[in-house]
């Protein structure tokens, strides 16, 4: 069997596919042209990150492929639907990364609670600015966190710890997975949150946080998106910034990657990280693993 594994994968989980006695090709770096023609070559597995598009064309001149394996949550970047027509499966490893995802979402929230890249930046510059940097607790506040699933849930374990109140809202759970975390209207949510927090994918409608929703927020409230841009409008945020209506944001992730709007790049209430929220040692250990596990399964039991 043939595996073509085309983003930076886990040496350790490369050397185990092989392993198994798969012939694994690793081309990074690819066009959607130069995949296209790749796959006419008859791989039957195709291992790709976030950075890879596998598209209609890409999948339609394929020959002989059987599986697309997404080393990562979500599946945004693969045609799901032209790969179920020509019978090819879809899989991702959902579970690798969230507690890293999690552990990042709060780490904005720290950041910016306590404006850490301010203070850093100015001692940088030789400043000793002790009273300009007055920031807020975290303990006490009122986390909202919109999508409670794998990520919510790690997000939310670790907001309790410092002593948060967390609510959640899940429009596709009627009720809570955390006994400690009650199910509450987005309406509800929106106003009661001092941060609010964002683990869902895309929706087809639009942003799930746009000018609307932030009208309704929290004066001086804050927003963390770790989950995928354009979930949150990011016109209406830097609206929601400037006027004072927001107090800050945390992003990993921007409707363009990498981003080129020097308003939100430069802005002093802004958090940015480089879709980084799976980019520790140990959640790459584990996507790695999880997809040796699916690839070498559907080689030796044909389970896609």
């Amino acid at each position: 069997m043939k595996v073509l594994i085309c983003d930076p994968l886990d040496p350790k989980a490369v050397e185990k596919i092989a392993g198994a006695g798969l012939e694994v090709t690793e081309k990074v770096g690819m066009s959607p042209e130069q995949l296209a023609e790749e796959l006419k070559k008859g791989y039957e597995v195709v291992v790709v990150r976030s950075a890879t598009k596998v598209r209609r064309p890409a999948i339609e001149a394929a020959v002989g492929l059987k599986l697309i394996v997404r080393a990562g949550v979500g599946l945004d970047n693969i045609d799901v639907d032209a790969a179920e027509e020509r019978g090819i499966g879809v899989r991702n490893t959902p579970r690798a990364s969230s507690m890293s995802v999690a552990e990042l979402a709060l780490a904005h929230m720290l950041a910016l609670a306590r404006s850490l890249p301010q203070a850093t930046q100015s001692m940088r510059e030789g400043r000793w600015e002790k009273k300009a940097f007055k920031g807020i607790e975290l303990c006490g506040r009122t986390l909202g966190v919109i999508g409670i699933g794998r990520i919510g849930r790690e997000v939310a374990k670790r907001a309790l710890c410092f002593g948060m109140r967390v609510i959640a809202y899940d429009k596709f759970l009627s009720e809570s997975p955390l006994p400690e975390v009650p199910l509450v209207s987005m309406d509800e949510l929106l106003p009661q949150s001092d941060f609010i927090t964002l683990h869902v994918p895309p929706d087809p409608a639009g942003p799930v946080i746009g000018r609307e929703e932030i009208s309704k927020m929290k004066d001086g409230a804050y927003i963390i998106n770790c989950a995928r841009g354009g979930v949150v409008d990011e016109e209406a945020l830097l609206e929601a910034l400037d006027s004072g209506k927001l107090a800050g944001a945390g992003l990993d992730v921007f409707a363009e990657e990498p981003p080129t709007d020097e308003r939100l790049l430069r802005h002093p209430k802004v958090t940015l990280t480089p879709h980084i929220g799976a980019q520790t040692v140990e959640a790459q250990a584990r996507v790695g693993e999880e997809v040796a596990e699916i690839v070498i399964s559907f080689a030796t039991e044909g389970d896609a």
